[in-house]
């Protein structure tokens, strides 16, 4: 039995199953937990300065001795000094995302690290591959935070990104699960990349009352909106219910700026204040009914992939 495939190798990990790299949730305590699991475990720098990325990489190296990874959103003011952090630190894989890949990519790789970005269409899927990294992942509309103009969801996007790249794609948004995470790689992805599922960890650095919130969400309880700023799925609240006021009295940019102000994203999912907070979150977390540990969540997960891949093949064949 093929216990590896190009992902794994590619990373070193055990498992093709990767932890986002998400503000204000994502510190050393989860990115080593992740990977003492087996699975890729992700410092998100979108929230750090400089000096406390460069804390959260030495507690995570004193932490585990598998493989992990930093995100950087380009879009961060200080994205050269994370950089710099991330070289002097030695750290081995870096996912950038929210910007054009051909910023950092021969930079990093120049100094051998494995550089993977996030795109939410095949044209930027293409594009990463021509700047030089390693593995993109393909994040569909269904994903929390901030994400794709296009709309497209994971189901449409990650066969179309595998079919038009030749280095391995990751699934993202709206996999909480191992029949999720079989149904992406049937469509041709090499792994996945789960956030919302993992923000319902125990080691996840976000505000306990922002995890039990997602808990209790249901279907339809999330939205994308903000467009016109940077495209971002939230819960609903208070704050989701100023900026729909703002679009009803025909808000323009600057308006819909005031009204989201600043820190909105801290206020809510790290201080916990559930109502005037921003609470990014995925879809899926209409499917989340618990917080557990990441490294039972890693199990659980692998243990549903593997039975599934048992009944596939127990299909009909239809010949």
């Amino acid at each position: 039995m093929n216990h590896s495939n190009k992902l794994t190798r590619l990373l070193g990990i055990r498992y093709p199953l990767i932890q986002a790299g998400m503000i204000w949730c994502s510190g050393w305590e989860l990115a080593s937990a992740v990977s003492n699991a087996g699975g890729l475990g992700i410092i998100g720098s979108g929230s750090m300065y400089p000096d406390v990325l460069r804390d959260h990489i030495r507690k995570c190296k004193a932490a585990t001795n598998k493989p992990f990874a930093v995100n950087v959103p380009m879009l961060y003011p200080d994205v050269e000094k994370h950089m710099a952090t991330i070289i002097e630190e030695e750290v081995p894989i870096v996912f950038t995302s929210a910007g054009n890949p051909g910023t950092w990519t021969p930079h990093l790789k120049a100094h051998g690290r494995t550089v993977v970005h996030v795109v939410s269409s095949v044209k930027f899927a293409q594009r990463a591959e021509q700047a030089g990294v390693d593995a993109v992942v393909a994040e569909g509309f269904e994903a929390g935070g901030h994400n794709g103009r296009e709309e497209t969801t994971t189901l449409v996007l990650v066969p179309m990104v595998a079919d038009a790249v030749s280095v391995p794609v990751i699934a993202a948004g709206g996999i909480s699960d191992g029949r999720s995470m079989l149904a992406v790689m049937c469509l041709g992805a090499r792994g996945v990349q789960m956030g919302s599922r993992f923000v319902c960890s125990e080691e996840a650095s976000c505000h306990a009352d922002f995890k039990d919130e997602v808990v209790r969400a249901g279907e339809g309880s999330t939205v994308l909106t903000l467009k016109e700023l940077a495209p971002v799925r939230l819960l609903k609240n208070a704050f989701f219910q100023e900026v729909q006021a703002a679009y009803a009295r025909g808000a323009q940019i600057e308006e819909l700026k005031a009204v989201l102000g600043r820190a909105r994203a801290k206020r809510g999912m790290f201080e916990g204040d559930l109502e005037h907070g921003e609470l990014e979150i995925g879809q899926v977390s209409g499917r989340i009914d618990g917080v557990l540990p990441a490294a039972a969540i890693v199990e659980e997960v692998m243990a549903e992939y593997r039975l599934g891949l048992e009944m596939l093949t127990n299909l009909p064949r239809f010949h």
